[in-house]
């Protein structure tokens, strides 16, 4: 099996709670693992979180066409 191609990397400087980073640190150390993993690993764990919050476009079509046929019941529950 080949190995996979080297992604590139770019450096970036930010600030992190400081009880969080010794936690990371603390994970990063109990796994064998580098802390740069850990943040790629978290990092696109929240983009993917964050594409699923958006509501896929046949669900809303699905509750826009609900809403018009039923608006006026809905208006009713809400009182």
């Amino acid at each position: 099996m080949p190995a996979a191609p080297a992604r590139a990397r770019e450096k970036f400087a930010t600030q992190i709670n400081s009880e969080i980073l010794a936690e990371v640190r603390k994970l990063a150390e109990k796994e064998g693992r580098q802390i740069q993993a850990l943040m790629d690993e978290a990092l696109a764990d929240l983009l993917e979180k964050r594409k699923r919050t958006n509501p896929r476009p046949h669900v809303m079509a699905a509750y826009s066409a609900s809403h018009n046929q039923y608006a006026a019941v809905y208006r009713k529950l809400a009182e």
